[in-house]
């Protein structure tokens, strides 16, 4: 019997959308096409334009070819952004799960929001670039394929760079009641979105926002708040701002197993490159190799106890696998190209152990396939540089067979977690009160739930083969669902765990 008051339990088997949400995501931000930049889409902007920035494009080809021209060239630009090839290529060749897609304030749809901001008198030329958002996001949904939407671009800028949409120089979004206002009606549209049907994997608040956003954290704090009251399943994105010690300490706070009342789950965006740096530029080749292990090392000891200590869960929204000229004429001996091969798959090896997923930058750019900045180049099967987990090559004829598997092993695995369970408590602490029901719960929870994501949900809803990739906000979700009370719902916690992590090693996973 239960020695507390437990609630309801609303756990029930996942969904096509929490597959969708908590596998491990293994994709690329698809680029500049909402949001432009210079670098990577020249053809985007007419050889006069002064900067590099969307702002600058738009105004640009306005002097140039007119307003409606100008419009029709930019929605032509979305509408081939993606063909049907290319999300077939990214489905089967590179194993792909997920597209990170920056947008801008801008693109979402009517006057309100871009009123009193830079792209005010451009309003009609971005009038249909909310209905092209949906309509792409909503074909590579139709592909088992899900998008993070990460807005790139918010009022006033959230760094000094131009990918934040205009060549201004000045980040103004953290200081501007008016912009941080703004932001949050934006985030609030695409809650809504979401609650009316857009299935999205997550939402990305900001991007690269400066270190010295000394209010971030209280914005956060408002924006989660006003997306929670419309959508709370919606998983929101932050980013750490070159900071991931600090965000992780934000996260844990967040992320609570018992809060006072409903709340998106938080993932962490962090960036990783090896290219930009002085530090970076004195380092060889080969001393930058030898760094990628090191990484995510803030995440020791933040892991395995939501109950105890809230979850953290981190993804590397921008990664690549360029580094500097300096760099490069330090290689010694050794090719470049053997170099890159082996930069690849350690970055690809880590993210896998230490993230619910990485996002390569980038996919589309004029000059594809893009060499080290380019994930066509990077993920071509015949030269494969990054990598996608293995449980991605598992053949589509042969899940059927390590489900039945995973099936038969069912009973032998539960009473062999419960049995060790029972041993190791009794030892730790035989003299304390103990309800060893909820681990068995828990366990008989976790391994459905792998088992699920594994099956998937058909052809239609959510393809085969996947893997809880974002396991400690999945944990953390199954604990507030399950209804259970502070007293030994950590039993419950660690049947959760055990019961995935057993059915992974049955079907090897």
């Amino acid at each position: 019997m239960s020695s507390q008051t437990d609630l309801r339990s609303t756990i029930q088997d996942p969904s096509a959308l929490d597959i969708l949400r908590y596998r491990y995501h293994h994709g690329t931000t698809l680029g500049s096409v909402y949001v432009i930049e210079r670098w990577l889409f020249p053809s985007r902007f007419p050889e006069e334009t002064t900067g590099s920035s969307e702002l600058e494009a738009v105004k640009a080809w306005i002097v140039k070819v007119g307003v409606e021209e100008t419009k029709k060239r930019f929605e032509t630009a979305w509408e081939n952004a993606l063909l049907d090839e290319d999300i077939a290529w990214f489905q089967n060749e590179a194993k792909g799960t997920t597209v990170r897609l920056p947008i801008g304030y801008w693109d979402l749809p009517g006057e309100e929001f871009t009123k009193g901001t830079p792209f005010e008198p451009f309003t009609h030329i971005y009038s249909a670039a909310w209905l092209s958002i949906r309509t792409l996001v909503s074909r590579l949904r139709a592909h088992n394929i899900g998008v993070l939407l990460d807005f790139h671009g918010v009022p006033g800028g959230a760094n000094t760079k131009e990918h934040s949409g205009t060549s201004s120089g000045v980040a103004a979004f953290f200081t501007s009641p008016s912009n941080r206002q703004l932001g949050i009606r934006c985030a609030e549209f695409v809650a809504r979105e979401s609650v009316e049907g857009l299935q999205l994997a997550g939402l990305s608040l900001v991007n690269e926002p400066d270190k010295n956003s000394e209010t971030m954290y209280d914005w956060y704090d408002e924006a989660i708040a006003a997306v929670s009251k419309i959508d709370s399943t919606l998983p929101i994105v932050i980013s750490d701002a070159w900071d991931l010690r600090r965000a992780l300490g934000y996260s844990l706070r967040k992320n609570v197993a018992f809060p006072t009342q409903s709340v998106n789950p938080i993932l962490i965006d962090t960036h990783l490159f090896w290219c930009f740096s002085v530090a970076d530029k004195q380092k060889s080749p080969q001393d930058i190799i030898k760094e990628v292990p090191t990484k995510l090392t803030e995440l020791d000891g933040k892991e395995g106890s939501v109950t105890d200590r809230g979850a953290v869960q981190v993804i590397i929204g921008e990664y690549s696998n360029a580094m500097s000229s300096d760099s490069w004429a330090k290689l010694g001996e050794t090719p470049k190209e053997d170099l890159v091969k082996i930069f690849g798959a350690e970055q690809s090896l880590r993210y896998q152990h230490r993230t619910g997923g990485a996002f390569f930058w980038t996919w589309k750019m004029d000059w594809m396939p893009g060499g080290e900045w380019g994930f066509k180049a990077q993920s071509d099967p015949r030269s494969r540089i990054i990598y996608p987990p293995p449980h991605a090559f598992i053949p589509d004829r042969n899940i059927f067979g390590l489900l039945e598997c995973a099936r038969n092993r069912i009973d032998e695995r539960m009473y062999r977690a419960v049995g060790q369970h029972h041993a190791y408590y009794e030892h730790l602490a035989s003299n304390m009160p103990s309800e060893h029901w909820r681990y068995e719960y828990g366990w008989k929870i976790g391994y459905q739930d792998a088992y699920v994501f594994f099956e998937g949900k058909g052809p239609k809803a959510i393809g085969q083969g996947n893997k809880i990739g974002n396991l400690e906000l999945w944990v953390l979700k199954r604990i507030r669902e399950s209804g259970f009370g502070r007293d030994h719902v950590w039993e419950f916690e660690q049947g959760v765990r055990r019961g995935i992590h057993d059915f992974n090693s049955v079907v090897g996973i």
